[in-house]
């Protein structure tokens, strides 16, 4: 990490970030700020942690914004979605200058998943949204890769549970990496509409998709659907200041009384908020503050269902799952956009 931090190794964005012990800052190692002396410096493998240990973020270099990525994975990830039938051994890897273990090791931190395994993931959703659109069974075969059907029908088995034939109508979780101004969300949707999103924390990312897979109570894979692609303009606009409502279709399931809660928040205008007190009398429950607490921390879809404009009483912030300075940017932008549009 020193050596790349002091060249300015642009391949080592995102995977680490450095705290300055001298000026309380902490940067991206691409910072153009003068570079400290290294035994000044402390790394640290996600900004989160950095701003845990008291470090602020960097007016130059943002690290709090999503970092960028690597070259060589945006050229991986390129080449996946301009053609998800590709296969992309570890040979070829190393044929193209890049370990293999590195690969693994960035995917697996940043997408709970190997390369391997999420270009397969990306490969078999592709493979049965064909299905579902009543395409023939060869059209699903070797459009998604697969040399034979007896290899495509071998790893759609073990990824869902059944055969092509008798999944054609099944559904899975489409997952999806968006990268915003609070950092990296994890976006997941069924053919119902958006179930998932939630900020991905390296140790909470594992069991996020545990989660979600047995909430469900069907397969998670990397892919792409309609509701992802509206969700991801409706969030650019979101974070832009001109979107005050989201439209996206959602699917919460939970209990009755959640479901209350979940509704509830929704019903919250843009650039206000409401106490734990306030939800609980909405739904019929004044003494219920403590349970709509817990309703609200269970929100499976941040942003949208915007459990952000729960305060405490007297306007504290209270908690939040993926931090107080997320909340505070989030309420923060809402009131700016509704005093500027004044």
């Amino acid at each position: 990490m020193e050596r790349a931090y002091l060249k300015s190794d642009a391949t080592y964005d995102g995977l680490f970030f450095i705290g300055v012990r001298t000026t309380g800052i902490f940067c991206r190692p691409t910072c153009p700020a003068r570079k400290p002396l290294p035994e000044n410096v402390e790394y640290f493998a996600e900004a989160q942690a950095a701003v845990a240990a008291g470090f602020r973020p960097c007016k130059r270099c943002r690290p709090l914004l999503a970092a960028s990525q690597p070259v060589w994975v945006a050229e991986l990830l390129a080449e996946v979605e301009r053609e998800p039938s590709a296969h992309i051994s570890d040979r070829e890897l190393k044929a193209r200058g890049i370990d293999p273990a590195t690969v693994r090791r960035y995917f697996h931190k940043r997408y709970g998943m190997s390369f391997q395994a999420f270009t397969r993931g990306r490969r078999l959703s592709g493979g049965l949204q064909r299905l579902q659109m009543a395409e023939s069974l060869d059209a699903a075969v070797f459009e998604s890769g697969y040399e034979s059907h007896s290899g495509f029908r071998d790893a759609f088995v073990r990824v869902f549970g059944d055969t092509p034939g008798s999944y054609r109508n099944g559904d899975c979780v489409t997952l999806s990496w968006l990268d915003s101004p609070v950092g990296q969300l994890l976006a997941g949707a069924t053919a119902m509409g958006i179930c998932l999103l939630e900020f991905t924390e390296r140790d909470r990312l594992e069991a996020q998709l545990t989660s979600i897979r047995k909430h469900f109570r069907m397969p998670a894979v990397p892919g792409v659907n309609g509701h992802l692609e509206k969700l991801q303009d409706e969030l650019k606009k979101y974070f832009a200041g001109k979107l005050r409502r989201f439209t996206v279709p959602l699917q919460y399931p939970g209990t009755d009384f959640q479901r209350r809660v979940w509704r509830e928040l929704l019903e919250i205008p843009y650039g206000e908020t409401r106490s734990y007190e306030d939800v609980a009398i909405a739904v019929g429950v004044p003494k219920g503050m403590r349970a709509v607490g817990r309703a609200n921390g269970l929100n499976r879809i941040a942003i949208v269902i915007p459990c952000h404009r729960v305060v405490n009483k007297g306007g504290h912030l209270g908690g939040y799952g993926g931090g107080l300075r997320r909340k505070q940017f989030l309420l923060d932008l809402e009131r700016r956009t509704c005093r500027d549009r004044r």
